[in-house]
């Protein structure tokens, strides 16, 4: 019997209640139970209460719910979970905008999403969001001010306060009649000026955030006879010879010198083409412009009638001695002074229009050498860092950071070939789009030096010998130092390691699994029996094992690859296996289908064996049939394989009658097995990657027998054929059970044990197919005789299905599992289909339904999950042996036993025998993951091999001798006599009492969405069960009592990227992939979210702002007047008055309460508090202090009043008054 725990108090009851009522509630229950009638012929049908969902016990009727011996003590309580982001890497998504503060030297870049993503030393990383989602158009640091301000698309413009860990806006105006087209933010100033779509500029405070009655109309800027709108305000920037002057830029190519203290302007400027953008020379006599016809323009304030200069630096002259031809536009020119040599004149684009294919340049311009750097993406905007803050100053320029699209580089000024830096930021995560991730936390010690140490062998040559400019704010390690592993799959086939210790982000090693196939020709694809025509490689599921480094691969093409760690290069040739794994609907022809018996036993199978082997046809493949072969081909060559991951062995699905193997839907491997198992939704195969053989390879019906809960028949009822059960049918006599054994095609009986001979043993580079023996064999290991075959295709069923669902639910579903095209742009992130799209849509989409029909149980039924452990596999097992636990999408869990040779000696020769125990557990939904506990609540991790160097030169191959870590002790009297399974669905949970198979616990935990993804994991040295649903909440749930600790909604899961990169791990940690480039890491430990303040850098840091050259010196120089120019007069209330409120609305910010509530978790937010008490208690004081001092001034005024009074009159007879 199951029982709910919705009978179990909630979590936010007092904990002695729930620690006095728990387990005596369910003793209360059980006696009620063993004095019913039913109680103990429940099992067919399922325990539980509620949604009810139950349980199969096949071999037997559920007895009464099994309690622990002891009762188990959990220290998890719903204290110790909260929900917090932490941090977000990779590289910003659809930037728009670029900024640099020269003093504290921190990067921003604005989004398209309104994201600011702020930069500085490794480790110096912060993420904030607009709430409006508004794009981002500029962005502005208030230079060693600790302040930002942005500007968005929905004409707002907020200030950003730097000063704390998580930035936070403290202002906000929203324009209402006019749209921000371009702002300015002179240096030292706390007046910004704000140009529009309709020309007008106007200006801004930045302490109060409230616009200044000093406006400078369009109209009043242009000259009167002008009858044309000079179009939209482009450029603004003061004259770095004179603050008092204002130079503004319109697009349709006017420029007007503005005077500010007299409001008219001083000179205007006319060009033929647009301008995109405006720079001044440093001693403000000169400003050049770029055009959209790719030409530059050099203006000199003293003849401002006609260009000073004019050049189209990539046009090709023409030979009558004309103008060139025109040029695409240059966006933006910066005209940076040196002051031992020429000028730097930098510009993006210009380039020629007959030169369409190339590629997005930059181009430098320094003296007369041009250097023009193509790159790999569109350039989004691009900064000149110099050394000087100030704009009158030679600027110095050492370094360009230019942002692109998809990528962000730095020029290295000072080097004659323009090297680039080497970036420290892990941006190329989407280098080739993420396919799916894995997080591991608190990995062994020695993993990341290790993997580092191999990964720097590879790392690109040529980067600028300087350090990397970006060098502002302060990081430290903080509390949390345990290490983390974060490894991501991609579409090209490629795998990355990072270190992701202490929020941090570092790339490690990169493995490319491609390379041990040949590459395919241009338009090859479909010669080759690819079934995937884009990104053939594409890795779809990763199994790691940190202790053994055993490192393993499925790819969307039906291929599965063993790699094994080595600090050695080596030259090998690469093992390969072939495996048939096709889904078959088969019927027996016999002339007398009723007299078959249901169970057939051993006697009447091995003679059908027998002549079976010898009388059945093959078919052939005509025309262009595929058959028996692979999607791709492995390398046959020797190859060099350098220090790191080096492939061991390649399994490769093949078609069959011309189907295409199905995609790979579980993976697991045990190193100390020397095993791995996959499933799809055809069925399951289990090799032996040490002796290179393939032990099981059977369709998912023939894994039940008879046992098969369902008892599914043929589609369409015949008289003259039935589905009867064949050699892999299960059976409780102790005869069959022994013939159930699975085996490879060319393994032999004996005296009914199936073998796995060394006759199938793979030699290095030779390919074996399972088929290659005999093509009456070739549908797999243990297939029933005498089964007609028929295509996988035509056993799909035709089920109506409404628009409706298929876009949300069934389109989610065939996405999650991978058939879909991983594209770089997510505009154009669209379904891809293949060849078994239908196929697998049918097929998972009823996987998860809740109910089961008459149909559906017919339908494909997927491996969804596999898990080696050491278990008991049938109910009257009395000590744990090695178990493969199989889970489905219909919800049933199968359990396989394993039988390994006795001594490590022998497992190089012995064979390893896989049987089924009979057992099968059933959940709703799909089985997502499973998960051991010992007798007392602790998780009990599968058996593994301790890593050893497999080309290591110190040992020599005889002496040396595997090491095995086994956490199940062989004794029964150390572990108990017991242990707890723990089985998780998209639908509910369930925890198992073994070896009585009794349902201890069930958690219906959704009815109307479906869980992601589930993960059992450790967290202040206990363990829950911590679920993501589609409906985007987060829950997790106590083990082994499944009571409810938290539940948030979290994230909705808006697209199929979340749900395919979403993965929980230890300590409290979890992942996704929020955008095609960025990965976001948050946490749902409340002690991380204490602790979160400590571990996030210090965007700004105290530093001096440098001095100004000698004011005298350039005045004499410059010849500029000794008239200060006072902005507070000139722009304040008194003197201009007040903007029309209509203009703009003033919205208060946040950001100084957001400053203290950020740092309430830490040390900072202790020193704030007390900061602010101490404040308050001192402004208390002072107000004491002087009313105090006033009191005894009256005090003492009183007295001298009453003195002077009583001298008066003191002399005076009372009737003298």
């Amino acid at each position: 019997m199951c029982y709910d725990t919705s009978f179990l108090p909630p979590p936010n009851l007092p904990k002695d209640f729930s620690k006095m009522k728990k387990f005596n509630f369910r003793k209360v229950l059980d006696g009620l139970t063993a004095s019913s009638p039913g109680g103990s012929s429940g099992g067919g049908s399922g325990g539980g209460s509620g949604a009810g969902g139950g349980s199969v016990h096949t071999g037997g009727t559920a007895g009464a719910a099994g309690t622990p011996r002891d009762e188990i003590q959990e220290t998890l309580t719903s204290d110790y979970f909260q929900i917090c982001k932490t941090v977000r890497h990779g590289f910003p998504y659809l930037p728009t905008a670029l900024a640099f503060d020269p003093v504290q030297k921190i990067l921003a870049i604005g989004t398209r999403t309104g994201a600011i993503r702020i930069l500085g030393r490794p480790g110096v990383d912060c993420y904030c969001q607009h709430e409006s989602g508004a794009a981002v158009l500029q962005l502005q640091f208030l230079i060693n001010e600790g302040a930002l301000v942005s500007a968005s698309a929905d004409d707002a413009l907020h200030l950003w306060n730097l000063r704390q860990k998580r930035p936070a806006i403290l202002h906000s105006l929203k324009f209402n009649r006019e749209r921000i087209t371009y702002c300015h933010l002179p240096f030292q100033s706390k007046w910004l000026y704000v140009g529009t779509e309709r020309g007008n500029t106007h200006i801004v405070n930045i302490e109060s955030f409230i616009l200044s009655g000093y406006v400078i109309m369009w109209n009043k800027a242009i000259e009167l006879s002008t009858k044309t709108h000079p179009g939209p305000v482009v450029h603004l920037s003061d004259s770095p010879r004179d603050e008092g002057k204002l130079l503004i830029g319109y697009e349709n190519g006017t420029v007007v010198f503005w005077d500010l203290r007299s409001k008219r302007a001083d000179l205007r400027a006319y060009y033929d083409e647009a301008i995109h953008s405006v720079a001044w020379h440093h001693e403000g006599k000169q400003f050049m412009c770029s055009h959209s016809d790719g030409s530059l323009t050099l203006w000199n304030l003293k003849s401002p009638n006609r260009p000073f200069q004019t050049t189209i630096p990539h046009g090709k002259m023409q030979r009558d001695g004309k103008k060139p031809e025109s040029c695409k536009p240059i966006l933006k020119v910066e005209y940076k002074t040196c002051k031992n040599s020429e000028p730097f004149v930098i510009f993006s684009g210009g380039l020629s229009y007959d030169k369409a294919c190339r590629r997005p340049s930059l181009t430098i311009m320094h003296g007369k050498a041009i250097t023009v750097l193509e790159m790999d993406h569109p350039i989004v905007d691009f900064l000149t860092l110099c050394e000087t803050p100030y704009p009158n100053e030679f600027q110095e320029p050492y370094a360009v950071v230019v942002l692109l699209e998809k990528d962000l580089i730095v020029v290295d000024l000072t080097q004659s070939n323009f090297p680039i830096f080497e970036n420290p930021y892990p941006i190329d995560i989407h280098e080739s789009p993420v396919t799916c991730t894995e997080y591991f936390a608190d990995c062994p010690p020695d993993l990341i030096p290790v993997l580092y140490s191999v990964g720097a062998k590879h790392k690109k040559q040529g980067y600028s010998n300087k350090e990397w400019p970006i060098s502002g704010g302060a990081w430290n390690l903080g509390a949390q130092t345990y290490p983390e592993i974060i490894i991501t799959g991609h579409a090209d086939g490629s795998v990355k390691f990072w270190d992701a210790s202490a929020i941090t982000l570092q790339m490690l090693y990169k493995l490319k699994t491609s390379k041990v196939f040949e590459k395919q020709k241009q338009g090859e694809g479909k010669a080759t029996a690819e079934i995937v025509e884009e990104d053939p490689f594409a890795v779809q599921m990763i199994y790691w094992c940190p202790e053994s480094r055993i490192f393993c691969v499925a790819g969307v093409s039906a291929y599965v690859v063993v790699y094994r760690f080595s600090k050695h290069e080596v030259n090998t040739e690469i093992a390969s296996l072939e495996v048939r794994l096709q889904y078959e609907v088969e019927d027996i022809i016999t002339p007398e289908p009723e007299i078959i018996p249901p169970f057939p036993d051993a006697s009447s199978q091995l003679p059908s064996l027998k002549s079976l082997s010898g009388s059945t046809n093959t078919v052939a493949c005509e025309g262009t049939m595929k058959d028996s072969i692979p999607c791709l081909s492995v390398k046959t060559r020797p190859l060099r394989m350098p220090p790191g991951y080096q492939a061991d062995l390649v399994i490769q699905l093949v078609w069959v009658d011309g189907e295409p193997p199905q995609q790979i839907t579980s993976l697991a491997v045990n190193s100390a097995y020397g095993l791995v198992a996959f499933g799809n939704c055809n069925g399951l195969a289990v090799v032996d990657f040490m002796q290179k053989t393939v032990l099981l390879s059977m369709g998912t019906l023939d894994l039940y027998g008879s046992s098969d809960p369902y008892q599914r028949q043929p589609r369409s009822p015949r008289k003259s054929k039935q589905f009867a059960a064949g050699l892999t049918e299960l059976s409780d006599s102790p005869v069959s059970l022994e013939l159930e054994r699975c085996k490879s095609p060319t393994s032999d009986h004996v005296n009914g044990h199936c073998t796995s001979p060394t006759s199938q043993s793979c030699s290095s580079g030779k390919r074996l197919s399972s088929a290659d023996v005999s093509k009456a064999n070739r549908r797999g290991p243990g297939r029933p005789p005498f089964r007609k075959a028929q295509s996988a295709a035509c056993m799909e069923i035709s089920l109506p299905v409404t628009t409706e669902g298929y876009i949300s639910r069934r389109a989610m579903l065939q996405q999650l599992h991978g058939i879909s095209t991983f594209s770089h742009d997510e505009r154009h992130y669209t379904a891809h289909t293949w060849m078994n799209k239908e196929n697998r849509e049918n097929s998972f989409s009823r996987s998860r339904s809740s109910s089961v029909s008459s149909i559906d149980r017919d339908s494909k039924e997927a491996i969804t999950a596999l898990y080696f452990m050491e278990s008991f596999a049938r109910k009257n097992d009395s000590a744990v042996s090695p178990c493969l636990w199989v889970g489905t999408g219909l919800g049933m869990v199968l359990i396989l036993s394993l039988n390994l040779p006795a001594s490590d000696d022998l497992r190089q020769s012995e064979p390893v025998m896989v049987s089924p125990s009979g057992t099968v557990l059933t959940l709703k939904g799909a089985v997502l993951t499973f998960a051991c506990l010992d007798c007392m609540g602790t998780l009990t991790h599968p058996p593994y091999e301790v890593w050893r160097d497999p080309h290591s030169a110190d040992d020599s191959e005889k002496t040396r001798k595997r090491k095995l870590v086994m956490h199940s002790p062989s004794s029964s009297q150390d572990m108990g006599d017991h242990q707890f399974a723990v089985i998780c669905s998209e639908k509910q949970a369930k925890v198992f009492s073994l070896p009585s198979q009794t349902c201890l616990y069930v958690h219906n935990i959704t009815e109307t969405s479906f869980l992601l993804r589930a993960d059992v994991v450790t967290l202040c040295n206990s363990v829950c069960l911590a679920c993501f649903c589609a409906n985007g909440h987060i829950m997790t749930l106590s083990l082994p009592s499944l009571r409810p600790l938290l539940d948030i909604n979290y994230l909705p899961v808006t697209d199929m990227r979340i749900a395919r990169t979403f993965c929980f791990t230890n300590e409290g940690q979890a992942l996704y992939l929020s955008s095609p480039t960025e990965i976001q890491r948050l946490t749902y430990s409340q002690e991380m979210c204490d602790n979160l303040q400590d571990m996030l850098g210090d965007l700004f840091t105290p530093v001096e702002t440098p001095e100004a050259q000698n004011r005298g010196f350039l005045k004499g120089l410059f010849g500029g007047s000794g008239q200060a120019f006072d902005r507070e007069e000139l722009f304040g209330e008194a003197t201009a008055g007040k903007a029309s409120r209509s203009l703009a609305q003033h919205i208060p910010g946040s950001g100084g309460i957001e400053g203290v509530r950020g740092a309430a978790g830490g040390v900072i937010g202790d020193l704030t508090r007390a900061r602010i008490a101490l404040d308050e208690r001192g402004q208390k004081l002072g107000e004491l202090d002087e009313r105090t001092a006033s009191m005894m001034a009256s005090a003492e005024a009183f007295s001298k009043h009453a003195h002077e009074v009583m001298l008066k009159y003191k002399d005076k007879k009372w009737y003298q008054f």
